[in-house]
């Protein structure tokens, strides 16, 4: 009994001492290791950062963009105005009746005519400025000229619009989203005068360029994006790590100051009514390139 006893007390301070614990080193006093995903922050974070968030904002974006470009087509209407077509062609896919594309002689991208946009609100600087309907520059941002620029936008915004809901979440990317479709739809008035101006290239650019500005201030550490731990996943006592430097949030303010003073100078030179052409001599060529074919004397 006493050798028993012995044995007994033995394997009852191992437990407590922590030998032999369950899933460690037998050899190992102590308590057991951390989990991987708490012991390693360089391993953490880019799974777990990535999937805070579930996008739904950019597929609603999508879902309301082709509506718009279904309403368009249900108010234009192709065989309702057929005999004003019969110089330029007939309606494309006459099948889909009131949703068939003008002819493409008129519009070749497949979608609705020129007056049918203007009517739902696409961008034209006279209108804009003159007859101050500045509301146009937010609805230009939902209409599409046809299904090969829809296409194109959205399978655009999906590709990368989507992971960036996933990483940074619907506010900043709605706030992105509509603060650079309006500018673009703002610099399009300054350089476009003699034609409309619809769809949501401004507001992709944006995006784009918000997933280059994180690709470039994270380059060195874009394995695991921000190399950060969620204060709820730390092992206690442990210092947090702040997702953000010094120079970050100095960039951060300096971008902030020049977005504003951009915004508030273009639209000040937009009501006013100038050209921006006149102080950009070359700007016109990133719409039209004149070649022995055609003239931009009238883009």
């Amino acid at each position: 009994m006493a050798v028993g006893d012995d044995d007994l007390e033995n394997r009852m301070s191992a437990k407590d001492r922590g030998i032999g614990s369950r899933g460690g080193d037998r050899n190992r006093i102590g308590p057991p290791p951390l989990p991987v995903a708490l012991s390693s922050s360089t391993e953490f974070g880019d799974n777990a950062l990535s999937s805070r968030w579930t996008s739904w904002l950019v597929p609603m974006f999508v879902v309301a963009n082709v509506a718009v470009f279904v309403v368009a087509m249900f108010v234009n209407n192709c065989p309702n105005h057929f005999e004003s077509h019969r110089l330029r062609g007939h309606c494309v896919a006459k099948f889909l009746g009131r949703l068939s594309f003008e002819p493409l002689r008129t519009n070749p991208l497949f979608g609705p005519s020129s007056h049918t946009l203007e009517k739902l609100g696409a961008l034209e600087w006279s209108k804009v400025v003159e007859k101050k309907e500045g509301w146009r520059l937010l609805t230009c941002i939902w209409l599409h000229a046809g299904v090969i620029h829809l296409g194109a936008n959205m399978l655009s915004l999906v590709f990368i619009g989507i992971r960036l809901e996933q990483q940074f979440g619907f506010v900043r990317i709605g706030v992105i989203y509509l603060l650079s479709g309006i500018g673009g739809s703002v610099l399009s008035s300054l350089f476009i005068r003699n034609s409309i101006s619809v769809g949501a290239s401004g507001a992709l650019f944006g995006l784009l360029g918000s997933m280059l500005s994180e690709l470039f201030t994270n380059w060195t550490i874009y394995s695991n994006k921000f190399k950060w731990l969620a204060r709820e996943h730390m092992p206690q006592g442990t210092p947090l790590r702040y997702k953000y430097k010094t120079y970050q949030y100095l960039l951060w303010l300096l971008s902030l100051v020049l977005l504003i003073a951009g915004f508030v100078v273009a639209l000040l030179m937009l009501f006013r009514g100038e050209n921006g052409n006149d102080h950009c001599r070359w700007c016109h060529y990133l719409r039209c390139v004149p070649t022995s074919s055609w003239r931009c004397d009238d883009v």
